[in-house]
């Protein structure tokens, strides 16, 4: 049962090396390659309007979270007013 159990955990290691050897291999890719359809991407030049268009967006996540800590403050003194009149009631 022993032996079983550890030549089996040896193929799951030595498997998973394998794959992770051949994914993250840093050589050259050639053409008739199972990976060729990732070498195929390439990196391309933003343009002035996608570059905005990503400044703005990261704007705007900006204000978002901003007017969210904001609002949150803004619960928190609220709960902390209700709460002194509560024990000022008492």
């Amino acid at each position: 049962m022993s032996n079983g159990t550890l030549t089996l955990a040896a193929a799951v290691f030595l498997g998973g090396l394998a794959l992770t050897a051949g994914s993250a291999s840093a050589a050259p890719l050639s053409v008739n390659s199972v990976q060729a359809d990732s070498a195929i991407v390439t990196q391309v030049q933003m343009t002035r309007m996608e570059r905005r268009m990503m400044e703005r967006r990261m704007m705007e996540r900006r204000m978002m979270k901003r007017r969210m800590m904001d609002r949150r403050m803004d619960r928190r003194v609220m709960e902390r007013r209700m709460d002194r009149r509560m024990m000022n009631r008492m």
